[in-house]
């Protein structure tokens, strides 16, 4: 018997149920498995085990190759429905905000401790060097970011900056959209220095707390600390909380780095690197909020007390948020 002929056999034995199968799946990727009748749900395992079956044994004999490619996909499209976790974009959405960005920033509590401490030791670090020597502060402090704010600035220059707002909303726009740039390419630095082994990671946290203490020292001295206080909390908890953050995704990835286990050093990097990308996202995600706060409500609210109020408010919301365990909604 030719080869033709036992293949033309085998598909006529077995391809009403292929047809079948196949017929169920358009209706499930057409619609959703919920379109899908009673019998059809339960016909559907059972004719993915033939459809299976039938590609081992088109293997095994050798049969043509269109066949066996036919095969292939039909088991590769029933397997999704049989086994694979079907989600819409929406639901996919939902549980990143639900459980798995605060899971994944949960997950990195000791890198988050290092990261918040390394910032703060740059910040007081500054701050003590500066105050000793003022002239350290424009080698701590890029001009983009200190836009006149230096020694030389008189106290009453200093007090409008932190109180006038810019003339045009295009000014402010243009601010936050700079303070978004330069923020999430910091972050963004953090996390993806982290293979050599955090060393450039751990310098990135440390400049940006050492920014922030010269700018203290700065209005210290000019006996404005606690405006300038205000002035940064209305964005500053959001947006050093998503620094240090992004600082402990790329600590996780040095640690993996240094520290492989049985694993190999790139095999145990990309996979601290997929677990610490879902926080990265959360970054952004901060990032961006802070980049709105930074152009318009730290110019639009010039109330001391209001700008401490809404930092601290916004710094307790993420802490909540993050850091307390919920139920999952398939619990």
């Amino acid at each position: 018997m030719s080869t033709q002929t036992i293949a033309r056999q085998f598909r006529d034995q077995r391809e009403g149920e292929w047809q079948r199968l196949e017929g169920i799946l358009r209706i499930a990727e057409r619609k959703s498995v919920r379109a899908l009748s009673d019998e059809d749900l339960l016909a559907l395992p059972i004719l993915y085990r033939g459809a299976l079956s039938s590609l081992s044994l088109a293997r095994e004999t050798s049969l043509d190759l269109e066949l066996i490619t036919y095969l292939e996909g039909l088991c590769a499209r029933a397997y999704f429905f049989v086994y694979g976790v079907r989600t819409t974009a929406g639901s996919k959405l939902i549980a990143f905000f639900r459980t798995d960005w605060p899971d994944a920033v949960r997950s990195l509590w000791r890198e988050t401790l290092v990261s918040a401490l390394l910032m703060i030791l740059g910040a007081a670090a500054a701050y003590l060097l500066i105050v000793n020597d003022p002239t350290w502060y424009d080698s701590l402090v890029p001009e983009e970011l200190a836009q006149g704010r230096n020694f030389e600035a008189s106290i009453a220059d200093l007090r409008n900056q932190l109180y006038d707002a810019p003339e045009s909303g295009s000014g402010l726009s243009f601010f936050a959209t700079f303070l978004f740039t330069h923020n999430a390419q910091v972050s963004l630095m953090c996390f993806a220095l982290g293979f050599a082994f955090g060393v450039p990671t751990a310098m990135l946290v440390v400049q940006n707390g050492s920014i922030l203490g010269a700018m203290m020292a700065l209005y210290a001295e000019k006996g404005l600390a606690f405006e300038l206080g205000g002035w940064l909390s209305i964005h500053g908890t959001t947006e050093l909380f998503a620094i240090i953050l992004a600082g402990a995704a790329g600590f996780r990835i040095g640690w993996a780095v240094v520290f492989p286990g049985e694993e190999s050093r790139l095999a145990a990097a990309t996979r601290a690197g997929r677990s610490s990308a879902i926080t990265m996202i959360g970054v952004v995600i901060m990032l961006s909020c802070a980049g709105l706060l930074e152009g318009y409500g730290r110019q639009l609210i010039t109330g001391d007390w209001t700008r401490y109020a809404i930092g601290g408010t916004l710094l307790l919301l993420w802490l909540a948020y993050l850091y307390i365990p919920r139920r999952r909604a398939d619990g």
